[in-house]
């Protein structure tokens, strides 16, 4: 018998809503075919396409990161303001496109008002330079009557977007990136960076790129030049990971959980012996892109697999992984403060779009589920039971578990994700203080094995399906299904 032990007064930390963030990047179809599609029937008086808005809508995304990604450490961002009509195409060779920067800075903060986003902006820390980073705070969030902030004014925004979030540079440990630049040399760029665009606001919160090159990158000399030339201008340390499953081996999938929690323990651990050492506060960490991506990745597509536009299609276990990564980020949440999905439209992303409609892939449903039920505090939850050996791993658990409460909703939700590809896992949920109260929502997340996909011809092959449930006392006993995520929320 599985069992999950939930002591109410056990936190770990409190769960920032950023933690649900989003991305988006000048790549493929995320923006131009995706968000933004003006002359399409499905499109508003503004060419933002209605059917994907309302979808997101359903995410509950506060954050969204813009414009890169890669596409950043190319980007002018001057070239995307002003008349379209005036606005020059540009090659992006971060992605072997042409851009044609109709849709920049304002139409990226006019879609942030529409849906309730905070926007997250980064700059140009490849082929870029600080005074265009900090012209760009200058222009979105300036309120005196300068030419930058006059500009805006001439472009139809009188009063300042007010950007709190902005990153400096993307991924600028990889060899890949325009503008890769060593740990000297970045701890060195970000300072000078930091420090003009504080002078031009200095409510912005600052983003340090810091680790996506994990095997053979120098993620702890750039993390450590990081703190000694920069701590006090940085606000979150950025770290970015991709999962997959090119080997076509379900199990050493599942596992890759293991992974990220030995990735986030590390850094976490890192932060801790720098902020003593430096004697300063713990930085915390955005993970501000992850997912699923290895179909259309360089790395690890197959041959023949055209990769342009990242255009990735998901299964059900895709879905499990996601929610695998997200239990990861809800159990580190006394460290993790944000976290960005990335993409949201086409590339690599929960919803894909046609000219006629969308699909909703099988990784939105788990995304949508945690976003919408979500506490606000973490719960250090204790879980045994059937456990799976592959690989690396040894001992690993079946059941992948983590919890958040509610304590203004008197609500607990406890998420579930049962690895198994055949058995189903009769679990007990004990609590060990407080009651059950009744009522629980249940909310499973299932296809008919792990390859079902959505497609604009079979939209429907794995969906989420809600139930009503009752507990009361101190124990609830619930059975799993096999290859699902379930979401468990209890009234208390």
């Amino acid at each position: 018998m599985n069992r999950i032990e939930v002591d109410l007064g056990r936190t770990s930390g409190s769960i920032s809503r950023n933690l649900f963030g989003g991305f988006t990047e000048h790549l493929g179809r995320c923006i131009y075919g995706g968000l933004y599609e003006p002359g399409s029937p499905l499109a508003d008086e503004q060419g933002f396409r209605t059917d994907v808005m309302a979808a997101l809508k359903r995410l509950n995304v506060p954050v969204v990161r813009y414009p890169g990604g890669n596409f950043v450490s190319g980007y002018r961002w001057m070239d995307g303001v002003g008349p379209k009509a005036d606005r020059p195409s540009r090659v992006d060779m971060a992605w072997n496109d042409v851009d044609s920067n109709q849709f920049g800075t304002n139409e990226f903060i006019d879609l942030c008002r529409k849906l309730n986003w905070e926007p997250y902006l980064v700059v140009n820390c490849g082929d870029g330079d600080m005074r265009e980073a900090r012209d760009w705070v200058e222009y979105c969030n300036g309120s005196k009557h300068t030419a930058l902030a006059n500009l805006r004014r001439q472009h139809g925004y009188e009063q300042p977007h007010n950007v709190k979030y902005w990153g400096i540079g993307n991924e600028v440990d990889g060899p890949w990136q325009i503008g890769y630049k060593t740990p000297e040399e970045y701890a060195r760029a970000y300072l000078e960076f930091a420090k003009v665009m504080r002078w031009i606001d200095p409510s912005i919160k600052l983003i340090a790129s810091a680790a996506s090159h994990w095997q053979g990158g120098t993620v702890i000399e750039r993390t450590q030049l990081l703190f000694e030339q920069a701590a006090k201008f940085i606000d979150y340390l950025s770290i970015h990971w991709y999962v997959g499953n090119p080997q076509d081996d379900f199990e050493g999938y599942m596992a890759q959980s293991e992974l990220i929690e030995e990735r986030l323990f590390a850094y976490e651990g890192l932060i801790r012996a720098l902020s003593l050492q430096e004697g300063v506060s713990r930085i915390p960490i955005a993970v501000d892109e992850w997912n699923v991506w290895y179909r259309t990745h360089p790395a690890t597509m197959k041959p023949g697999t055209n990769w342009f536009g990242l255009e990735e299609i998901y299964n059900l276990e895709d879905a499990l992984m996601v929610a695998i990564q997200m239990n990861s980020i809800i159990r580190h949440a006394y460290s993790v403060k944000m976290a960005n999905i990335a993409q949201l439209v086409n590339a690599i992303a929960p919803i894909f779009t046609n000219q006629s409609g969308l699909v909703l892939q099988t990784i939105f449903y788990p995304f949508e589920i945690y976003s919408q039920t979500c506490g606000d505090t973490a719960l250090d939850v204790f879980w045994q039971g059937d456990t799976f050996s592959t690989g690396n791993y040894t001992g690993v658990r079946v059941l992948d578990v983590s919890a958040t409460l509610d304590e203004s909703k008197r609500q607990l939700t406890v998420y579930v994700v049962n690895r198994s590809k055949n058995n189903a896992a009769e679990t007990t949920i004990n609590l060990t203080s407080g009651c059950f109260a009744g009522d629980v929502s249940a909310y499973v997340v299932n296809g008919s094995d792990i390859y079902a996909t959505n497609t604009f011809d079979t939209p429907n092959q794995v969906g989420t399906v809600a139930t009503k449930l009752t507990a009361e006392g101190t124990k609830f006993t619930h059975t799993f299904e096999p290859h699902s995520v379930t979401a468990l929320v209890f009234a208390l």
